[in-house]
């Protein structure tokens, strides 16, 4: 199979459009979020979420994944400096 001018050309035009789908979503996404959930789209909330709006065991579970990053970081900076 040869590619041709108009593959490149159909490949470009669809990364084109795609970025700005995901642009468009991003700078709306509170709305669209909003009307999928309205028909009946289950769409995660977590991204939206603030400390402040979080149940005690939403917190608890984000501190944890904190703590292992830390852990986790803590350990590659002790196994790069003893190297």
């Amino acid at each position: 199979m040869n590619i041709r001018v108009e593959h490149i050309i159909g490949f470009a035009a669809g990364i084109a459009a795609s970025a700005t789908g995901f642009y468009l979503y991003k700078k709306n996404q509170s709305r669209v979020d909003g009307w999928l959930r309205e028909q009946g789209i289950p769409v995660p909330r977590t991204a939206a979420l603030t400390p402040e709006s979080m149940s005690l065991e939403e917190l608890v579970i984000e501190k944890e994944k904190l703590e292992d990053i830390i852990a986790t970081r803590e350990l590659e900076s002790a196994t790069v400096e003893g190297s």
